[in-house]
């Protein structure tokens, strides 16, 4: 997953209503509750089945910091998805979503002007109808690439045309990002 997939992954579990497990054992024991068996779960993680068992009853409390990491990112990927997909939906049907990046904006533009690409640090509210679109192209298993298309097309749009009113013929490439953090 990229960085545009993980942020997306990031603002769905902001809106998380209930923190998640904390102790080892417990995310282990919701893990194993969501893959439905400990063979699943050992395959997901990289470890053996009877390491997930000593987990889940306990026997082993601390995991290594690598294994600890996997752990919680599996646990907050699959934590409360009814809450996740309620927000998303408000997102996609009327809130919009929030992106704040740094990265080179590059522009194909009228001859005169200047196309030379720098970095840009832009907080932008999208309309729903990108918001849906992410969402979209993220259930649907887009590329990173995809992904970065869909938001430079909307920041194209909304920051950089001004909705339509300025610089017809306007075209943004979204490349080098430093970081972006989505919020809905």
């Amino acid at each position: 997953m990229g960085i545009l997939g993980e942020s997306l992954e990031k603002a769905a579990a902001a809106n998380t209503t209930r923190p998640i497990p904390k102790s080892a054992g417990a995310q282990m024991r919701f893990l194993v509750k969501q893959h439905k068996g400990t063979k699943a779960v050992a395959q997901l993680l990289g470890i053996s089945q009877r390491t997930v068992e000593r987990y889940v009853k306990d026997q082993i409390k601390r995991p290594r910091k690598d294994l600890a990491a996997r752990i919680e990112r599996e646990v907050r990927r699959r934590w409360q998805p009814q809450v996740r997909q309620k927000a998303q939906r408000r997102a996609a049907q009327t809130g919009g979503i929030t992106i704040e990046t740094r990265a080179r904006f590059g522009f194909t533009a009228a001859p005169g002007t200047t196309d030379d690409g720098r970095i840009r640090l832009i907080t932008q509210h999208l309309p729903p109808a990108y918001a849906a679109r992410l969402f979209d192209a993220q259930a649907t298993g887009a590329t990173e690439q995809q992904l970065q298309n869909i938001a430079a097309e909307g920041l194209q749009e909304i920051y950089f045309k001004g909705r339509g009113r300025r610089a017809d013929g306007l075209l943004v490439e979204f490349t080098d990002i430093d970081y972006v953090e989505m919020d809905f």
